[in-house]
């Protein structure tokens, strides 16, 4: 049975990846802020209270890790209209790596960290692990990039297995109320229009709960390097819209162009899968 610390365990991603390493036979260990235990909604993990895990120190982590086979770090700054340009991203980059110092300290075999699409160069489209420049344009995707390059060069000279997983767009339980499918539920459920953008953008979107057992299979795994936790498949904003709003025959209320749609974003952000079992990080 493998020991799993797990890092953000309580939010959009954390819950239902939590649940997926329990499903796979996995002993979790879950960092929490105090007071928040409830957001677990009572799965049966160990849990680890600190009032901000990127605060602490790498000898702090080291403690924490005793024991630990496997770390996923999902944790990071996300609040929905702030997390892109904010300095919380320095603060989350610099514990990370404490943490990261730390787990090699407890002998730590292998280490997830979780990156995002917006590391890419988006103009692309079709974005690959193997084939597409990483080219940040935001502080929260910089950080997460610069993460990744200083995970990457660190465990390969401590000797431990490392992936970079980063996350495309997800949906599903628990999503803030402020993201698009939360926001079309709403106003469908309310009998209001949606006021929309004209549809045409192109993303690839997953249901988290997908989304968790894919990066637990993938962290249970031997890949090494990074990949992309993605459905390999576009969908229109216009026809993700419509699908929900097929749900509760409303597709009146879709407001297609009320918004402006935003030209610095790009057409089509879609993932691809690659395939072999292992190779070098990027």
């Amino acid at each position: 049975m493998k020991r799993v610390l797990l890092t953000g365990a309580t939010g959009f991603v954390g819950l239902p990846t939590a649940r997926a390493l329990l499903d796979a036979g996995c002993e979790v260990i879950c960092t929490l802020r105090p007071g928040t235990l409830d957001k677990l909604e009572g799965i049966a993990v160990e849990t680890l209270e600190c009032d901000d895990i990127f605060a602490q120190s790498a000898d702090w982590w080291a403690k924490a890790c005793q024991g630990v086979d496997t770390v996923i770090h999902l944790a990071w700054y996300a609040e929905p209209g702030k997390y892109l340009p904010s300095e919380k991203n320095l603060d989350c980059l610099a514990g990370t790596l404490a943490l990261a110092k730390g787990a090699a300290q407890a002998g730590v075999r292998r280490f997830v960290g979780v990156g995002t699409c917006f590391e890419y160069d988006l103009s692309d489209g079709h974005l690959s692990v193997d084939n597409t420049a990483i080219a940040p344009l935001t502080p929260y995707a910089a950080a997460k990039a610069a993460t990744n390059t200083m995970l990457q060069s660190w465990f390969r000279q401590q000797g431990i297995s490392y992936l970079w997983a980063r996350l495309f767009y997800l949906y599903g339980a628990r999503e803030d109320a402020r993201r698009l499918v939360p926001y079309l539920h709403a106003q469908m459920q309310a009998g209001q229009p949606a006021d929309l953008t004209s549809g045409t953008a192109v993303r690839d979107y997953m249901d988290v709960d997908d989304a968790a057992k894919l990066l637990v299979q993938e962290a249970l795994g031997d890949r090494v390097g990074a990949t992309n936790i993605c459905s390999g498949q576009g969908v229109t904003i216009r026809e993700l819209a419509e699908q929900i709003a097929d749900q509760y025959d409303r597709r009146d209320l879709l407001n297609f162009g009320a918004r402006p749609d935003n030209l610095t974003d790009p057409p089509i952000v879609v993932g691809l899968r690659d395939q072999p079992a292992q190779r070098g990080a990027r």
